[in-house]
C-alpha cells in the first residue's frame, strides 16, 4: 500500500504512557500513517531521542498542539490528553470533519450530571455525550464503524465488564451482587511524579485504594446499567500491583437459580465467538498478566462454586493495550473498515 492510500492518524498527548503505546503500535500498523505526534513537555524533539525504543523507527517528531496543523494532517486522532484537557479540542476537531477516538474519559459518562459528579467540574463538550460510542469494541462493531467520536473504555472497566456483560445479557447472575477485585500495574496512573507511584513506595508492597470512590466505577455501572435497562450499584476495589503493566481482575457475582457452568461458558461463547482478542480459557486454566503483556488479548476464566453459592469470573489484560491503546487501534481499525486485528496480533513476550 502506498503511503498515499494510508489514513493519515495523529496521536495528540503523545508521549505518556498510552500515547507511546500507541505510536509503538501504529508505527507497524499495515493500512496507516504516522503525521502528526503532539507533546507539550517534549514539542521540537525527536520521539528517538525521548524514547531510545523507538530509534530506527520513522516517526515524525513531537510537536506542540496547534489544533490547525492537526485539522490539517490527520483524518483520525487518538487523543491520549487528560480529562477536561482534551474536551474542547475534540469537539473542535470533530466540527471540521476529523474523527477522534478519546483515550480520556471526558465522553464515557453519557450523563452530564454524572460527569459533573465524578470530575468537578461541568463538561465542556455536553452536546457530544450523547453521540460518542462506548468503544468497547466487542459489544459496539456496529456503532463504531460509523462513528465520529469514540469513548475508549477504562482500564478497570475494559478488565470487569468483559467479563460480566455476557452473563448479564443472559440473566445468569444477580446483578445487585457483583463485586469488582482489580489489581493494576503503575502505568495505570499517568507518567508524571507522583509520591505514591515512587519506586519505594510500590516495591514489595501490594495496597488497595479509592475503595468505593473510584472514578470508574459510574462508566461500569453505566454499561451494565444500559443492558439491564436500569440503574444498578457494584462495588469496585482497586488495588496497585508492584508490577509495571497489566490488570487482573477477579469478579464474585450470586447466579441465578439454576445456573450451571455450561450456561457461563455458554454465555461467553456467544458474545465473544467472532472476537478475536478474547481468550476463553479451558477449564482448570487460569489467566495471567504474562501471557497478555503487550497485547490486546483478554483472557477470560470462570468457576462456578456450590459450596458458596459463588460465581467467579477472572479476567486478564494488559492495562496499556486492551485496557488503552491497543483497544483504541482496535476501534480505528473498525472506524475506518479495516480487519480489527489490523497491527494487533504481537504476542506476548514471555517470559
Amino acid at each position: 500500500m502506498s503511503s498515499s492510500d494510508r489514513a493519515r492518524i495523529g496521536v495528540v498527548g503523545a508521549s505518556g504512557y498510552s500515547g507511546i503505546e500507541a505510536v509503538r503500535l501504529l508505527a507497524t500498523h499495515p493500512f496507516v500513517e504516522l503525521t502528526v505526534l503532539t507533546s507539550e513537555h517534549y514539542a521540537g524533539r525527536e520521539v528517538a531521542d525521548v524514547y531510545r525504543h523507538l530509534s530506527g523507527v520513522d516517526l515524525p517528531a513531537f510537536e506542540e498542539l496547534r489544533p490547525d496543523l492537526v485539522k490539517q494532517r490527520a483524518e483520525v486522532v487518538l487523543s491520549c490528553l487528560p480529562e477536561r484537557v482534551g474536551a474542547s479540542l475534540i469537539a473542535e476537531l470533530i466540527m471540521s470533519g476529523v474523527r477522534v477516538i478519546d483515550l480520556s474519559a471526558d465522553f464515557r459518562l453519557k450523563d452530564p450530571a454524572a460527569y459533573r459528579a465524578t470530575y468537578g467540574v461541568e463538561h465542556p463538550a455536553p452536546t457530544l455525550l450523547r453521540e460518542a460510542v462506548y468503544g468497547l469494541s466487542e459489544f459496539h462493531r456496529g456503532q463504531l464503524r460509523e462513528a465520529r467520536v469514540v469513548a475508549n473504555p477504562g482500564c478497570y472497566p475494559t478488565g470487569a465488564l468483559l467479563g460480566i456483560l455476557p452473563l448479564i445479557r443472559r440473566d445468569l447472575v444477580e446483578p445487585s451482587s457483583i463485586v469488582i477485585d482489580a489489581k493494576s500495574g503503575t502505568t495505570g496512573a499517568r507518567r508524571a511524579p507522583q509520591l505514591d507511584q515512587l519506586f519505594a513506595e510500590v516495591n514489595e508492597n501490594f495496597r488497595a485504594y479509592k475503595v468505593g470512590t473510584h472514578r470508574h466505577t459510574p462508566e461500569m455501572e453505566q454499561e451494565i446499567g444500559n443492558l439491564l435497562g436500569r440503574e444498578v450499584a457494584v462495588m469496585f476495589v482497586p488495588h496497585l500491583l508492584p508490577v509495571t503493566r497489566g490488570i487482573l481482575t477477579s469478579i464474585f457475582m450470586r447466579p441465578r437459580n439454576g445456573t450451571t457452568e455450561q450456561d457461563v461458558r455458554n454465555a461467553f461463547e456467544a458474545s465473544f465467538a467472532k472476537s478475536r482478542f478474547v481468550r476463553l480459557l479451558n477449564p482448570g486454566e487460569l489467566p495471567e498478566l504474562k501471557n497478555v503483556r503487550a497485547t490486546n488479548f483478554c483472557e477470560i476464566a470462570a468457576t462456578l462454586d456450590r459450596r458458596s453459592g459463588t460465581l467467579l469470573v477472572l479476567t486478564a489484560i494488559d492495562n496499556l493495550g486492551k485496557g488503552a491503546a491497543g483497544q483504541a487501534i482496535q476501534n480505528m481499525n473498525l472506524m475506518l473498515g479495516y480487519d480489527e486485528a489490523a497491527g494487533l496480533l504481537g504476542v506476548a513476550p514471555v517470559p
